[in-house]
Parts: structure tokens; C-alpha cells; sequence
């Protein structure tokens, strides 16, 4: 990068640390360091925001639409439904009670042992999620300077543990505003350079008809085969019940809800992230294909991980891969070519030319799919290289202008920190609440609070650093994240429905229906091809049945008769 880049970037850091800090500069109740109930409502929509849009948003989902097309939208299909749910249950239930962590009730409403194997389930989830936002922008570094990714991740951690640690739940809401900006204006700068860049006479929509040809503006696919990740069905079904396990459940989204003045501004805040974040994630989406589209009508790099391919070259198989390489670049060249011919035919309104152009671009697609193929083969390490992670991140650094690169990767590095200081936030305040005060009995004020959730917080740290040591071989990291919160989120969701819905089912049978229902999760998971996204709606359903048939077996529910 340039020095322009690098100061640009430098800046965008130290102004995010130093804001967070400075906002929450004096603090010193415990109830503010955990909920800090004083946020008005575009703030604590913003924060929403800003904990969802991890650097995973940024640096994968623009690859999974190179990869995949739009079909990865179906998955945000759910979300306006289940903010409205959670803002008429969930959000004035969370004021009334004055909780500082979603699990504080089921003990009052359950018992103790469901609320702490409520809050263990999500413990676990979310400290491996953590470790996942941290490692993403650590794939920066390496792309940047050519260095291993392992020695960088713990510095992007400490970025995040000394604001989170410094100011708690006040100073990550403030951040965060600070940080949707920055990331607002990295990507609409991105896409408009983007355009720019495309070939004379090519506009957006030409580059979209090419990616619609290859099949990658495929938004809506109506299936009904489970084992389909990303339909209509398991988008409007499987992803209603994962976004009201997530924003209803999942403390790192209920804590900023918490930090909203009164229910409405709570509300207003979840309301708000409902009409932003669909469209944001579609335009995430359309980013990363006009991204492939511009690979096609332009040769690009056979792989998209710099640090990997240099590797190669330098390898034992390096010259093999180095004739490897000659071969695409000779099918990317034909291929763009084609590409270019197809888009001058459909000028030309002639549909026999038309179609012969397409032809002949799917025939140049298939071989430079080949070519790129054989060249993997050589590359060392997996046997099945993924470079999902890297395609808007490698674009950025070859054709994005000076400055311009450092204000998107500062884009990426807000979206990073924005998110894995909220999830260790998160983690501190329910490892404090419902852990450390509940099961040890320590309560010694705001000051032994504060200092217990600073310790804690530090341990999530080091906890989330040590798992983004093994995530490079997760594949999509946006896919990773979801499916790892999927293994947990429908058990959680169901504890919380039997709560809200079921009043006479006790804490005994819906304990018992929890760890059935996590079980059948993992089997699902473990030994079927089930979409992901159908996991929530079947931990959340099981649990509940399950509840409630050990609470009518036991004898101690009442079914109702039916009225005439």
C-alpha cells in the first residue's frame, strides 16, 4: 500500500479506539459498564448494525456472490419478520425485568440449571464466533505485507480487548456509530471505483448481464429440497427462526437493545436495523458479483490469495505451476474476450449472434475453469484451496487507487473490531452475571464488577484468538459463522418460546428437552446434508414438543379442554 493508504488507515484506527474511549471516559457503575441504559434510538440501531457487520460481512459475502451469485440474499429473507416479533415479545419483557443478560429471567421463570446451561450454550457459540471475526481481518495483514496470518491475529485482538476492556457496552455503542460510517462510506467507495473501472462502454448493468449469464444473479431459487442451503423456503422459514434466535437470544444483539433509554427507543433501534440490513446485505451481495463480472470481461489472477500463490511459485511444484498459470491466463484473456463479444451482440438486438456469442462465452468460461483448476491442484496445502475470503480483499489492493485502499480496509478493520468488541463484550456481562455472581456468589459492588468483567473480558480475548488460529480452513467465513451459530441457536430460541408462550411447562422438562434437542442439532448436522438454516427451526420445535411432553407425561401440565 501507499503512505497515503497507511495513513488514511492509521487514522481511521486511532480515531475509532480513541472516541470509544473518550465517550465512555468516567465510567465506573457497573450498570453502565454492562447495559449503560441511556442510548437513543439510531444509536442502538446503528450498534445492531455495527455487531452484525463483522470484517466477515465485508471480506466474505462479496466472495460468496463471486462464488455462488445472490442466492445467499434468500438467508436475510426472515429478518424484517422477526424484528417486528421480538420488538412486540421480547424487547418490553427485557426493559421490565431490568436484566443484564437475556438468560437473567429463565431463572426466575425456570430455575438455576437452565438458565447456566442456557448461557454455556451461548458462551460456546459466541466465543468460537469471536474467534472467527478476529481472524478475518487478519487476512488483511497477510494479503498486505505477504506475512503469515497466524503471528497478526493477536494483534487485532489486543485492538479489541484494549477499547472493550477501557469502556464496556457504553463504549462499543458509541464506536460502533463511529464505525457504520466509516464502513458505509468504504463500500459505496469501493462500488464506485468498481464502476469506474469496468471496460469503455460497459456500464453496470451490462456487467450484470454477464453475471446473470453465468449464473450468479440467481437471488430467488424456489426448492424445496432441505439439503438446498440457500432457497426461498429455508430463507423465509429457517432464517425467521436463526434472526429470532440471534436478536432475541443471543446476548451480543440483546445487550445492545439494553442499552436503548426506554422500550421504544429499543424498539425504534431493532425497527431500524430491520429496513437497513436487507438492503445493505443486497448490496454487499451485488458488490461481490460486479466484482465477478469484472473478472470476466477483465483476466484476473488464478487465485486469489496472493500469500498462497507465491508459495506455489516458490514450491516444489513451482514450475509446474508457474506453466499452470500461463495456461489461465491465456483462457482468462479468451474468456474476457468472449465475455465482451456477448455483451456487443446483445447491442446488436440479433438473437442468432446473440446466441452463438453466449455459446461461445460458456465454452471460453468452462476452459478457463480448467485451466484455473489444474492450477490449484499445485498449490500446497489443502487439497481443495479456497479463496472465497480473499476475492474483494485481493481486488481492493490491485485496482483500488492510492487512499482509496486504505479507506476500505478501514471499512473492513471498523467492521472487524465493531463486531468482536461487542461479542466479548457480550461474553464478559453473561460470563459475569450468570457465571461468576450467580454460581460463585461474588458480587462486591460496581468496582468488583467492573474489574471482574475487565478480567473476563481479557480471557474471552486470549479464548477467541487461540480458535482464529485454526479458522483459515473453514472455507467462506460468512458460511462458517452462521452454521456455527445454527448448531446452537435453535435450543436456545426454543428455551426462550416455552418461556414466553407455555407458562405451566417447568425448568426440569424444558432442561431435559434442551439437551435432546442440542443433541438431535449435532446429529443433523454430523450425519445429514440438512441446509443449515433448517437446524434452528429444528432445535426451536423439538424443544418445545419435547418440553411439553415431558411436562404432560410427568403429570404436571394441564392440557386444556377444548371449547365449543
Amino acid at each position: 500500500m501507499s503512505q497515503l493508504d497507511w495513513g488514511v488507515l492509521v487514522t481511521a484506527l486511532v480515531a475509532m479506539v480513541a472516541y470509544g474511549v473518550w465517550r465512555s471516559r468516567g465510567q465506573r457503575s457497573g450498570e453502565q459498564f454492562l447495559t449503560g441504559r441511556e442510548m437513543r434510538w439510531t444509536t442502538v440501531g446503528l450498534s445492531i448494525m455495527a455487531t452484525q457487520a463483522s470484517a466477515i460481512t465485508f471480506l466474505s459475502t462479496p466472495g460468496q456472490a463471486y462464488a455462488d451469485g445472490m442466492r445467499f440474499a434468500q438467508f436475510y429473507l426472515g429478518l424484517p419478520l422477526a424484528m417486528i416479533a421480538i420488538s412486540i415479545w421480547a424487547v418490553p419483557l427485557f426493559h421490565r425485568l431490568k436484566v443484564h443478560t437475556a438468560y437473567e429471567m429463565l431463572e426466575t421463570r425456570f430455575d438455576l440449571k437452565t438458565r447456566t446451561l442456557t448461557a454455556l450454550l451461548f458462551l460456546l457459540q459466541r466465543g468460537l464466533a469471536a474467534g472467527l471475526t478476529i481472524f478475518a481481518p487478519s487476512l488483511i495483514v497477510s494479503v498486505i505485507l505477504g506475512w503469515d496470518i497466524r503471528p497478526t491475529i493477536a494483534v487485532i485482538g489486543l485492538l479489541v480487548v484494549v477499547y472493550t476492556t477501557c469502556g464496556g457496552t457504553r463504549a462499543v455503542s458509541y464506536t460502533q456509530r463511529l464505525q457504520v460510517g466509516i464502513i458505509l462510506a468504504g463500500m459505496a467507495t469501493a462500488f464506485g471505483v468498481l464502476w469506474a473501472r469496468l471496460p469503455d462502454g460497459v456500464g453496470l448493468f451490462d456487467a450484470w448481464h454477464v453475471a446473470g449469464t453465468a449464473g450468479r444473479m440467481n437471488a430467488i431459487v424456489v426448492s424445496g429440497d432441505i439439503n438446498d442451503r440457500y432457497t426461498l423456503f429455508s430463507g423465509l422459514i429457517g432464517g425467521t427462526f436463526l434472526a429470532l434466535a440471534y436478536f432475541g437470544t443471543d446476548q451480543s444483539q440483546v445487550q445492545r437493545l439494553l442499552t436503548g433509554r426506554s422500550v421504544a427507543h429499543s424498539r425504534l433501534g431493532l425497527l431500524l436495523n430491520g429496513m437497513l440490513k436487507v438492503p445493505m446485505q443486497l448490496a454487499i451481495l451485488l458488490l461481490g458479483v460486479t466484482v465477478f463480472a469484472f473478472y470476466q470481461l477483465n483476466p484476473g489472477p488464478v487465485f486469489h490469495n496472493p500469500v498462497a500463490v507465491n508459495q506455489a511459485r516458490g514450491g516444489v511444484h513451482g514450475q509446474a505451476f508457474g506453466a499452470a498459470e500461463d495456461r489461465f491466463e491465456v483462457a482468462a484473456a479468451a474468456r474476457a474476450a468472449a465475455a465482451n463479444a456477448y455483451l456487443e451482440a446483445r447491442r446488436t438486438g440479433n438473437a442468432l449472434a446473440l446466441s452463438a456469442a453466449e455459446t461461445a462465452y460458456h465454452d471460453a468460461r468452462a476452459e478457463a475453469e480448467n485451466a484455473r483448476r489444474e492450477a490449484l491442484r499445485l498449490i500446497d496445502g489443502s487439497g481443495a484451496p479456497n479463496d472465497t475470503n480473499y476475492v474483494f480483499l485481493s481486488f481492493v489492493v490491485a485496482q483500488l487507487p492510492a487512499g482509496v485502499v486504505g479507506l476500505v480496509l478501514a471499512a473492513v478493520f471498523a467492521a472487524a473490531m465493531s463486531a468482536s468488541a461487542a461479542e466479548l463484550n457480550a461474553l464478559a456481562a453473561t460470563t459475569e452475571v450468570d457465571i461468576v455472581r450467580r454460581l460463585l456468589h461474588s458480587n462486591g459492588g460496581d468496582a468488583h464488577t467492573v474489574f471482574m468483567t475487565r478480567v473476563v473480558t481479557v480471557a474471552w480475548g486470549v479464548f477467541a484468538i487461540g480458535f482464529a488460529e485454526l479458522a483459515g480452513g473453514m472455507g467462506s467465513l460468512v458460511e462458517a459463522v452462521n452454521v456455527l451459530g445454527s448448531l446452537f441457536y435453535g435450543t436456545i430460541l426454543g428455551v426462550f418460546v416455552v418461556a414466553f408462550f407455555l407458562p405451566r411447562v417447568g425448568g426440569t422438562a424444558v432442561f431435559v428437552a434442551a439437551v435432546a434437542g442440542e443433541v438431535v442439532v449435532l446429529a443433523c448436522y454430523f450425519w445429514t446434508e440438512i441446509s443449515f438454516l433448517w437446524f434452528n427451526l429444528i432445535g426451536c420445535l423439538l424443544v418445545v414438543v419435547t418440553a411439553w411432553g415431558v411436562q404432560a407425561a410427568a403429570g404436571r401440565y394441564r392440557i386444556p379442554r377444548a371449547t365449543r
